[in-house]
């Protein structure tokens, strides 16, 4: 077996490889074969790292050295001061974005990393997800062998309970109780389903994980088919993702081939199949019964409950459903003890939580986070805080059928019961953080559209409801709301809360009930004064142009696409508000800031 002097992991996920990190593996492939380093130096394809802000990142070891941004052009240097000279490449170190710019050297001194709790996300950007033979290196297939050779599946079962591990899908039922539900659900066939349809708009914690370390979701199903029973599983992953597919094909391939799926498993009487299903980008598909329906090849649309999965689910069948997240804790539990894992985080929330923390935040990414940590140090301790020395103004929890906090909440813990008290939920993941320059009204309308759009119209009060809030929300925002529509929202958004079917319908009007209780006075404002604090709803602004400062230098009639600028050069211009379509173009040129908003 060769021995390398070095190691250069390049992160190849979906976020770094829409930045251009093929071409820069690419390129270290063809420089270090160029300079006959290949034999000496390891080129490692990798998952997610995180730091999604920062990519391409290429990290080197065994100096730990995290460079971001990288191009193809940045090779030859980088290969030859580190790889060639043994001299760190400073300028392409990670530096912090406070206004004393320092530049970190080693990854796990970069504050991102610092307070974060890496369990599931312990591989993620560590090794090649597409090589089983460095999961197992990483102690991979081990809680298997001892779950089937050293545990009964009670026993194992035990275990699980006692980690007081809860399903990072959303709702945070027990983990436990769920598996054993399905295990006393009588039945000669049961099957085993991950939910890998993530669909929230700006969440990729699932994704993250299938495509960086497939392996821990993969040898999680077998340990929870092994408790419960089954014989069967499926991997419901959407279409949209191509790489997680793909990583996950590979990876079900390899544990076949190594005898970890398949028939008498490690020699034992317990055997076990794996499918993948791709799901076609419906949202109400992430519900569990919509989502059996559509591994049945039905429409994808939710079921009364009960019966629940547990009893009656795929084709008929007990079934057990956990996200990609609960299933990769599973071989660390398994592995490590009930009590490890029970030590983090708090009384009725135990282990981590992983968030795709994005918006107006410095350090966009994915974090996996102790729960019980706040809501300000995940946002600026991790998240580095708010870009361009703008104020924090708010955050949206749980996707879009999540809530909007304040700023008066970022010290509430970031587990189940503090989250749900404010009203918002931890839903899988999704945290988005807005700036000043947030219109909340023109967000809670962003997140009440796409829920809207997505519903499966099955039952009336999610069709017709979120319909008729988003109508509201949208002459609230052309300046055509009245007061008596606030009242209206909400009791709209309460009769959808109570009256839908599954959770999709239910927790749709979080947004719009969560802005309404912490942002009132900007409702308010839309509705009384026809304004728009943030100034970003174009019924309720106008651009001007202030005579005594315009030059006449013709940018901004130039840049105007609808040509509603006028004026001679070198004299002051003017916008005619008749044809302005707002969008601010004219603003962002302007060289001496001659153009304002109201």
């Amino acid at each position: 077996m060769a021995l390398y002097r070095a190691h250069v992991l390049v992160c190849k996920g979906t976020g770094c490889t829409a930045s251009g990190s093929g071409s820069v593996y690419d390129a270290l492939k063809e420089e270090l074969e160029r300079r006959g380093l290949d034999k000496e130096v390891m080129l490692v394809e990798t998952g997610c790292h995180g730091m999604c802000e920062m990519g391409p990142i290429v990290v080197v070891y065994p100096e730990g050295s995290f460079y971001c941004r990288v191009t193809p052009e940045d090779v030859p240097e980088l290969v030859e001061e580190h790889l060639y000279k043994g001299r760190v490449l400073q300028r392409l170190l990670y530096t912090t974005p406070d206004e004393e710019k320092h530049r970190i050297p080693h990854y796990r001194d970069i504050p991102f990393y610092g307070k974060q709790r890496r369990i599931v996300l312990r591989n993620c950007g560590y090794i090649n997800p597409d090589n089983i033979e460095e999961y197992i290196a990483r102690d991979g297939y081990q809680a298997l062998a001892r779950a089937l050779l050293e545990f009964s599946p009670e026993e194992t079962l035990d275990i699980v309970k006692r980690s007081g591990l809860r399903g990072r899908g959303g709702a945070g039922f027990p983990t436990g109780k769920k598996w054993e539900f399905a295990r006393m659900a009588p039945g000669d066939k049961k099957y085993i389903v991950c939910n890998a349809d993530e669909g929230d708009p700006g969440a990729f914690m699932d994704r993250s994980v299938l495509e960086g370390d497939p392996h821990s979701v993969v040898e999680g199903m077998l340990i929870g088919a092994y408790v419960i029973g089954s014989d069967e599983g499926y991997i419901y992953c959407r279409a949209e993702y191509p790489l997680a597919i793909k990583r996950l094909v590979t990876a079900i391939q390899q544990a076949e081939e190594m005898g970890l799926i398949g028939d008498n498993i490690m020699g034992t009487d317990f055997s076990f199949h794996l499918h993948i299903k791709e799901g076609a980008g419906a949202f109400v598909c992430g519900e569990e019964t919509a989502l059996m329906a559509s591994i049945e090849g039905k429409r994808g649309m939710p079921n009364p409950r009960p019966p629940f999965p547990a009893n009656s689910g795929l084709w008929g069948k007990p079934t057990n459903i956990n996200n990609v997240e609960t299933w990769a804790n599973i071989p660390q539990i398994i592995l490590n003890g009930a009590e490890w894992f029970s030590s983090v985080g708090t009384e009725t929330s135990k282990g981590t939580k992983i968030f795709a923390l994005t918006g107006k935040v410095n350090n966009t990414g994915l974090v996996e986070a102790p729960m019980g940590m706040s809501l300000r140090e995940v946002i600026f301790d991790i998240g580095g805080g708010i870009p361009n020395g703008k104020k924090f103004k708010a955050v949206q929890l749980g996707g879009p059928s999540g809530g909007c906090l304040p700023e008066s909440m970022l010290d509430t813990p970031v587990d189940y019961e503090s989250i749900n008290a404010t009203g918002a939920i931890m839903g899988s993941g999704g945290m988005v953080v807005t700036d000043e320059d947030t219109c909340i009204v023109d967000f809670a309308k962003f997140f009440l559209t796409f829920v809207q759009n997505e519903s499966c119209g099955k039952c009336p009060f999610c069709r017709i409801g979120t319909r008729r809030m988003l109508e509201i929300l949208e002459r609230i925002c052309e300046g055509k709301g009245k007061m008596e529509d606030l009242d209206l929202l909400e009791d709209l958004a309460q009769k959808v809360k109570d009256g839908s079917l599954c959770a999709l319908g239910g927790t749709a009007p979080n947004p719009v009930l969560t802005t309404l209780k912490y942002f009132r006075d900007e409702y308010v404002a839309h509705t009384v004064d026809k304004k728009c604090p943030a100034k970003v709803c174009p019924a309720l602004i106008q651009y001007t142009i202030d005579p005594a400062k315009c030059i006449g230098c013709t940018k901004c009639a130039r840049q105007c696409p609808v040509n509603a600028i006028s004026g001679e050069i070198k004299k002051p211009h003017l916008i005619d508000q008749d044809t302005c379509i707002k969008c601010g173009q004219c603003m962002a040129v302007c060289p001496v800031k001659a153009i304002s908003v109201e």
